[in-house]
């Protein structure tokens, strides 16, 4: 079982903090996930009526399905505890806040967990300092085979 990242989310955003939520999800979404087909192109989280929901995670339609496979676009709710819930909320009222999904993997009890991170935009300057940290490390490992 393979954890499917948000490659990203640790380029457009600093991470304050990170939590491990579940997902409510349909069966044929978990058949889904197992075969690592799902896509975090531009999916966000969002308080509505103090629970947290996701909104555009695609998760590719299941290939055995029948007529009860899911919405790939649906919105899907997070499970986390209430206090983890108040925390974020008040911080995404904070000006420039916003919840990111960072990777989704399967716990040991086979349960699907998404880890989400409490973020701020990355201004242009930031990303090309990214862009040079990353390559300065990939240079080091290159020449010194680490």
């Amino acid at each position: 079982m393979s954890t499917i990242r948000n490659r990203s989310a640790y380029y457009e955003y600093h991470i304050d903090d990170k939590y491990v939520a579940g997902l409510v999800l349909t069966g044929t979404e978990v058949k889904s996930l197992r075969e690592g087909r799902a896509s975090f192109n531009d999916s966000y989280c969002f308080f509505h009526s103090g629970e947290l929901w996701i909104k555009s995670l695609h998760i590719a339609e299941y290939s055995h399905g029948t007529y009860h496979n899911h919405e790939p676009l649906r919105e899907r709710k997070l499970l986390l505890h209430k206090k983890e819930l108040k925390k974020l909320e008040t911080k995404l009222k904070e000006k420039g806040y916003t919840i990111v999904p960072l990777s989704i993997f399967f716990n040991e009890k086979g349960l699907v967990k998404i880890e989400i991170g409490l973020g701020k935009g990355k201004k242009l300057h930031d990303k090309r300092e990214s862009i040079k940290a990353r390559d300065s490390e990939r240079e080091i490992k290159r020449k010194y085979g680490v």
